[in-house]
């Protein structure tokens, strides 16, 4: 283990919203698939949680606001009085080791199952099309397995106003739960994604077409739960230029250059932006000088924090710091693997190694057994 290196931007406290966090740096939201029954958070969650407290700020894994806006196995969602009660205890316990935590609002869309879906319907979308992409399920011997995804049935116009209700209840809902705030999804290839992405929407309605009608529906969903919370609390996750499930938008700039004018008006705790490097689970280690110059405009339009996801390491995530690229940086995979990841980079000590095999499903193992530095120098202190 080295020295503790000099510079401390990252250390630096810093206030988003309403909320005073202690350092820039943010734990990601993480699906892992381990909910029990009903979509409720297991008893592990509450302890894999409050191992990671020492996060600037937690994000949730992907929550669902509904049952129709499931996509994934075994995800916990945040619409029943059981499902409120399971977060209360991460809550909880997140809250009793000092930590702060965010839920990740999250409505798949297209990228569903008939297995998830209310009735075995189809899942639903902006407009209906093939998906190229697949769906996690749960298998015959209660493991994953990847399934071809059934072409979504259009949302009609009543079918939107009742998703925006959904997104209210449920923010409503993870603050009765004690969360601190909520992170609407809108990014990489989920529902507010789809509404966006010329690629996905092919609407003739007011949700379609224009860039100011296929904005629409995400500054409906921030307007109304920021009504419900207070827009202190509401953060926002895009993903410029993404790629994900098949998105393809054909004028990013004009597109993301309106959403952020619009959202820069609306006073939001924050916006978390998936840098375009991000290509599915892998990261690019090139950035092209076209998304490099959307990035550079999306940070000098918003005149609120930005947090920063793609891969950062603690080198990388203070340069992007001192450039004035972000405000925050959060890491996803390293906090999987290391619960002290705050204090491990502060001291530039090593990083253990996550198992991808145990990323997604599983019980303990992968996913609260990875010792912390305490740990592994009680470990050598008894050996």
């Amino acid at each position: 283990m080295t020295d503790p290196i000099s510079s401390d931007l990252l250390f630096a406290p810093t206030r988003i919203g309403a909320l005073d966090l202690p350092s820039r740096i943010v734990m990601a939201p993480l699906t892992r698939s381990r909910a029990a029954e009903g979509n409720v958070p297991a008893p592990l969650a509450i302890d894999y949680y409050r191992q990671r407290a020492s996060a600037a700020l937690i994000i949730t894994e992907a929550t669902q606001i509904s049952q129709q806006g499931q996509g994934y196995a075994w995800t916990p969602g945040i619409h029943t009085q059981a499902q409120i009660e399971g977060w209360a205890k991460v809550a909880d316990a997140v809250h009793q080791e000092g930590g702060r935590i965010a839920m990740q609002l999250w409505h798949v869309g297209r990228v569903s199952h008939t297995v998830f879906q209310p009735g075995g319907a189809r899942p639903v979308a902006p407009t209906a099309m093939p998906v190229p992409a697949k769906a996690f399920i749960p298998g015959e011997n209660g493991q994953g397995i990847y399934a071809d995804i059934p072409d979504p049935q259009e949302l009609t116009i009543a079918g939107i106003q009742m998703i925006v209700a959904d997104y209210v209840q449920a923010a409503r809902n993870a603050i009765t739960a004690g969360l601190d705030a909520v992170e609407i999804h809108a990014a990489n290839g989920y529902l507010l994604d789809q509404f966006l992405n010329s690629g996905s929407n092919w609407r003739t309605d007011r949700y379609g077409g224009s860039v100011e009608n296929r904005a629409r529906l995400l500054l409906e969903v921030v307007d109304a739960v920021s009504a419900a919370i207070g827009s202190q609390r509401v953060g926002l996750r895009l993903s410029p230029m993404g790629k994900s499930f098949g998105m393809d938008e054909a004028d990013p700039e004009a597109l993301f250059h309106h959403v952020i004018a619009e959202l820069n008006k609306r006073e939001l705790a924050y916006l978390h932006l998936v840098e375009p490097t991000v290509k599915g689970r892998e990261i690019a280690t090139e950035i092209d000088p076209r998304a490099q110059a959307l990035m550079r405009d999306i940070r000098a339009s918003f005149s609120g924090p930005i947090i920063l996801a793609g891969g950062y390491t603690r080198w990388n995530a203070e340069q992007a710091l001192a450039d004035g690229r972000g405000d925050l940086i959060a890491f996803g995979r390293p906090f999987i693997a290391n619960p002290d990841l705050p204090e491990r980079l502060r001291l530039d000590a090593p990083l253990n190694q996550g198992d991808p095999a145990s990323f997604f499903g599983g019980d303990a193992r992968g996913y609260t057994d990875y010792p912390t530095l305490a740990e592994l120098a009680e470990r050598e202190l008894t050996a």
